[in-house]
């Protein structure tokens, strides 16, 4: 099958996290006989821990102006919000020097249309989704309020909604005291904020449980505990899937995997450049101080959500080779920020059983890898989204389905090429 070909048939997906749900959904509503290989047990699915915000407001890539300058100085603060751990590891080199040379403002002009398109897709194929009686996973469209401390981060901020506002994007700079007004349960201490209500949130647990159970309804093969080692080429197609299970015939194969995406590129002689950044999450019970919106504490860079009566608090981007452990400091750190923006959250550092981490699938230029591949013609690579793993699932599921079909379109990727390293 190639990028032509109209004719529905068998399509093997790689990796059970949101990106390939999302695309195993789209593809089976095509028409495809779906089987899905998940290395895991679904259980501690990445997405299942995020903050489940769907960010048209995200239209600046993580590769921007500043980011050099600001990870040099949190490289040297042990619960600073950005980390890169120094690493003589080949593939953080590679990686680095790729992102230095995408950190400039026409890679972030270049780059905010093609992401806005791509995250109100998304938004839309949410509200659609939300119409599914069998998917119930608390979407809310409060937008998310962006709280800043500062005077020099509020002046960016607003300066930035007012790119958002001539990209089309429905945002509103607030005082504090018309900030504090949408949140009447809950304390803040800010000097204003931007609401972008053209964002929203979800709970990526139900999500992820529900997308499963209904592919399972719908008979599409969801194989756990399966670990792909290998492919089988001939004439510029994968012929067939080594797996520690067996070896499985290949006709349409979709690659995901997250941040084990370049691993798994490798296998296939594919070079996929993706690094891991290892982020936390923990839930609190707000007791009478409910917050109502989502928000951003811009300053320490946590992301707050309401979800299911309860608050998540995440946040931190460690670059670094993959690692189990979990960093108390960097926890600490987002702990710390908690009662700086909500005075009525003195938060405990939580027992280690009860922080969440994972790995965001981070590409050099902050964007995602979307598309078929050139060296081998029946293989579609969707990953790299990073922190917007959630928010971008439905659009880049149904640009899989599309791409498969043969079909035009719903936008133009020609930014997420998957060969453009």
């Amino acid at each position: 099958m190639n990028q032509s070909s109209s004719t529905k048939g068998e399509v093997t997906i790689i990796g059970a996290g949101i990106i390939g749900l999302c695309s195993a959904y789209y593809l089976h509503k095509e028409g495809f006989k779906v089987t899905l290989l998940e290395q895991g047990d679904l259980i501690n699915n990445c997405s299942s821990g995020n903050a489940g915000m769907i960010v048209p407001s995200h239209f600046v890539p993580l590769a921007a102006p500043g980011m050099i300058s600001k990870g040099i100085k949190w490289m040297f603060d042990s619960k600073s919000p950005f980390y890169v751990k120094p690493s003589f590891n080949p593939a953080l080199i590679s990686w680095g020097l790729k992102f230095w040379k995408y950190a400039n403002q026409q890679h972030v002009d270049q780059s905010a249309v093609p992401l806005r398109d791509l995250h109100l897709l998304s938004k839309q194929l949410y509200d659609d989704l939300a119409k599914d009686p069998s998917l119930d996973f608390g979407l809310e469209k409060k937008g998310i309020l962006m709280l800043y401390k500062t005077q020099a981060t509020g002046d960016e901020e607003i300066h930035l909604a007012k790119k958002a506002q001539n990209l089309g994007l429905d945002v509103e700079p607030l005082s504090a005291a018309q900030t504090q007004a949408l949140e009447p349960n809950a304390a803040l201490a800010v000097l204003g904020s931007v609401h972008y209500r053209c964002d929203a949130h979800l709970s990526p647990n139900d999500l992820v449980k529900q997308l499963v159970a209904y592919l399972k309804k719908n008979e599409v093969e969801i194989i756990s505990n399966c670990k792909v080692t290998g492919f089988e080429t001939s004439e510029g197609e994968i012929t067939a899937i080594q797996t520690s299970n067996q070896t499985y015939a290949a006709n349409l194969v979709v690659m995901t995997g997250g941040a084990w995406l370049p691993e798994l590129a490798k296998k296939a002689n594919l070079n996929i450049p993706i690094m891991p950044g290892k982020g936390y999450s923990f839930m609190v019970d707000p007791k009478e101080h409910q917050i109502h919106h989502p928000a951003l504490l811009l300053e320490a860079r946590v992301a707050v959500t309401p979800m299911n009566g309860m608050v998540r608090f995440g946040g931190t981007m460690e670059i670094a080779p993959m690692n189990d452990k979990i960093n108390k400091n960097r926890v600490e750190g987002i702990v710390n920020s908690i009662p700086q923006y909500y005075p009525d959250y003195q938060v405990p550092i939580p027992q280690i059983d009860k922080i969440w981490y994972g790995f965001r699938p981070c590409s050099p230029d902050g964007l995602p890898y979307i598309g078929f591949t050139k060296k081998l013609k029946n293989l579609i690579i969707a990953g790299g989204h990073g922190m917007m793993g959630v928010s971008l699932a439905p659009a880049t599921g149904k640009l899989v389905a599309e791409l498969a079909v043969g079909s035009k379109l719903s936008i133009a990727i020609n930014k997420y090429s998957a060969d453009r390293f």
